[in-house]
């Protein structure tokens, strides 16, 4: 420091270079620091968050694999398959049938019945849960029920009642022998008839094989 005249020298003061040169005013916010190392952090967690919820909404948007089901035979007729035996196989008209009758070389069971009828009522139930009955009427015939009359005359040959039962061969003809056990209702059966109507499936079985 120099003294003249009563006045202090001061020495000049020098501006430091990064004040003035503009490569030093860029700053580095991911340098290595505090603030750096958070913003790090919260970035990896950010992607982490990311890649679960890409995890989850793809494994959510596959279709679930259906568990197999157990396939069962679906009743043929609309609901006049119901309790005579809804696994068994129904023609839906007694055209089909005869052709059907015809073309497999099987007798055709042919059942007329009511539904708001009692006694048909009942001998659906006799017959459904008859496992003779049905196994028969499954492999070694063609199954038809209806609830009208046809325009067949050889269907109702004692009178237009319900329920009964016939069988035609396969040669069209009806098997007009084979009754039940009512004089006034030849082809009638009633749920304690079950028997005779075992009977009666095996004659027009063993009929069809001697006749034909």
């Amino acid at each position: 420091m120099n003294q003249r005249q009563g006045h202090l020298s001061v020495p000049a003061v020098q501006t430091p270079p990064y004040l003035t040169d503009h490569r030093w005013t860029c700053v580095n916010s991911f340098a290595p620091g505090s603030d750096g190392r958070e913003t790090v952090k919260m970035i990896k967690l950010l992607v982490s968050a990311l890649l679960v919820l890409v995890t989850i909404s793809s494994t959510l948007g596959k279709p679930e694999k259906a568990a197999p089901k157990k396939e069962k035979r679906v009743p043929q007729t609309l609901s006049r398959g119901k309790w005579w035996g809804d696994e068994l196989i129904w023609t839906q008209t007694y055209e089909e049938a005869l052709f059907r009758s015809k073309t497999n070389n099987k007798p055709l069971m042919v059942i007329l019945h009511l539904e708001d009828c009692p006694h048909s009522l009942a001998l659906k139930k006799a017959f459904a849960s008859n496992s003779e009955i049905q196994k028969m009427a499954d492999e070694d015939f063609i199954m038809l029920n209806l609830m009208y009359e046809t325009t067949d005359k050889h269907l109702s040959p004692d009178g237009k009642y319900v329920p009964r039962i016939l069988f035609v061969d396969p040669s069209l003809t009806v098997r007009a022998d084979i009754t039940g056990r009512y004089a006034n209702r030849m082809y009638a059966y009633e749920p304690a008839d079950v028997d005779l109507l075992i009977s009666n499936m095996k004659r027009a079985k063993k009929l069809l094989k001697t006749e034909l």
